[in-house]
């Protein structure tokens, strides 16, 4: 049995639920419809310091401070195998909002030129229909353009008090700068957040359960050069030795890391005035607390807009009252399960289009480890992002199959490349380290500016970086294929190894069997859905 060893206590007697509420145990009444707080961060990919202890010491989630998600961990259900659909911001909110595969939402299912027009089930919208009060602060949906809001309109939006938590390290270095205390100026941001949250919950109807929406956009670049260590004390150096093998162990990529270890504790404060809210008001026991992210960091290797765990892999906690405490669940389980999960939960038919499967037997259910035998695969994929390096705006695509044991990924196209073209930086001089670090679409535009760019960037022709460089930004082979248990980081692809070959062949036959199950247009004369306009070409509304 896996647990959060010495943090846990839940138990259950003779069937009657009893709640954990940090100092003892409580009986729990018969829960009413249940109120749903979501929260949702923008790039926040598997880190969070729970995970230092559950993945074994020595890893980057050494240093990352999320006291707030940890303790919903010791109170809710934990997923260690959370993944997204596609991680692409927008084709991945899209697949979680309609519960299903992110390849049947249609327009909604790239970045650039992407279109919500309603067709698609919206589990808010459904709640809403149901009775809900429902609302959000911050992102949801996109970039792209609604015909049809998601999450219902502007009477929806409750940012009225602020919307600076997402340039949290460029406000409160401001106000430090100007002579504010950094808890004083901290603070300032974290009122606006909770005065949002207020407004929301004022504008319902006594009694009414509510659906909210958090989706601060601060853990997505840019950042405030050196802030991780200087608003959370993250110190780089204490990455030194623990980076994965596809990011450079150099003093400017550590310090990368730290500043966006540091938007996530920026966020996991916030979180806290959430929980704490619910708590003051007698709700937390009769809400489905929620919390993840749209997938892996930004402006890294092998991180957004890749397939690879870090791009893909989510942090997923989930606290309900229902829900046994505690437990660390195996199974894998793919963001689009939420919308079902949510739908269930309040007592609203899930619809049949949806592909996702509603997790609430899990959360119902005693057990850690694997808990549902049929939970052993998610399916991933990507389209087109922005590649705006060559002038042509053609998808890179790619579909791939996650168990425990292996990744197998279908590079579609081989012959485009992954991220934009590496060689191609702009019309005339080579850009700066500004531009490189500010200018997202000055080169490989689909993994966003940044430090860590900009410096492979700079070294890609010397001698010591220059394969480096190749492997994570050139090309890639229409099949990948990695070993999990030999090779966790995803570094040696096997795919034309004589010894995996009955493995790649079973892969390749269960994902392709779920492409065609779920009408994948890719697979559809040739991928025309994906290769022409408007899902192609100059973007267009």
């Amino acid at each position: 049995m896996r647990e959060l060893r010495g943090i846990v206590l839940s138990v259950q007697l003779a069937g009657t639920l009893l709640l954990w509420t940090g100092e003892g145990v409580t009986r729990g009444a018969e829960s009413r419809q249940p109120n749903i707080l979501f929260a949702f961060a923008d790039d926040w990919g598997r880190y969070a310091s729970v995970y230092a202890a559950l993945d074994g010491a020595g890893g980057i989630n050494d240093v990352v401070r999320t006291p707030h998600f940890d303790r919903l961990c010791r109170e809710g259900v934990l997923f260690r195998s959370a993944f997204v659909s596609a991680p692409s911001c927008t084709p991945c909110r899209s697949a979680l909002l309609s519960g299903q595969h992110f390849w049947r939402t249609g327009r909604a299912s790239i970045l650039l030129g992407a279109v919500w027009d309603g067709s698609q089930p919206s589990y808010p919208l459904l709640l809403q229909n149901s009775g809900y009060h429902i609302g959000k602060s911050y992102k949801v949906w996109g970039p792209g353009t609604a015909t049809v809001q998601p999450y219902g309109g502007r009477e929806q939006n409750f940012e009225n008090a602020g919307r600076r938590i997402n340039q949290f390290s460029q406000h409160v270095t401001q106000m430090v700068a100007g002579g504010t205390g950094l808890e004083e100026a901290k603070q300032v941001l974290y009122d606006e957040v909770r005065k949002n949250f207020d407004a929301f919950l004022a504008a319902r109807q006594p009694d009414q359960p509510f659906c909210y929406w958090y989706g601060p956009t601060n853990v997505h670049r840019k950042w405030i050069k050196g802030s991780g260590k200087a608003l959370w004390g993250i110190n780089p150096d204490d990455l030194q030795g623990k980076m994965p093998p596809f990011l450079p162990d150099v003093p400017e990529v550590r310090e990368d890391l730290a500043d966006y270890f540091g938007e996530i504790a920026a966020f996991d404060a916030t979180l806290g005035l959430l929980v704490e809210r619910l708590e003051e008001l007698g709700q937390l026991e009769n809400t489905l607390v929620v919390v993840s992210g749209d997938h892996g960091a930004p402006g890294f290797p092998h991180g957004k807009c890749n397939l690879y765990d870090f791009g893909s892999s989510v942090p997923l906690v989930i606290r309900w009252g229902k829900a046994k405490p505690g437990r660390v669940v195996d199974d894998l389980v793919s963001l689009t399960d939420l919308a079902p999960t949510f739908l269930e939960a309040a007592g609203v038919a899930v619809p049949d289009r949806m592909t996702g499967r509603s997790l609430v037997e899990i959360l119902t259910s005693d057990q850690t480890g694997q808990v549902d035998p049929q939970r052993t695969a998610v399916y991933i994929g990507r389209e087109r992002h922005v590649d705006r390096a060559r002038g042509d705006y053609m998808p890179y695509p790619q579909r791939a199959i996650r168990t425990h044991d292996f990744l197998y990924i279908v590079n579609f196209r081989p012959d485009r490349w992954p991220l934009g073209d590496p060689y191609r930086l702009h019309e005339g001089d080579p850009p700066t380290v500004e531009e490189l670090t500010e200018n997202t679409f000055v080169t490989l535009p689909d993994e966003d500016a940044g430090p860590t760019k900009a410096w492979l960037v700079g070294v890609r022709e010397t001698p010591a970086w220059q394969a480096h460089f190749n492997a994570v930004y050139g090309k890639r082979p229409r099949e990948e294929l990695y070993d999990l248990k030999a090779d966790p980081h995803q570094v040696k692809n096997v795919a034309e190894d004589p010894a995996y070959a009955r493995q790649r062949a079973a892969l390749e036959h269960q994902l392709f069997e779920e492409l065609r199950r779920t009408g994948d247009p890719r697979l559809i004369d040739e991928g025309k859905f994906f290769e022409t306009p408007p899902m192609s070409g100059p973007a267009s509304r």
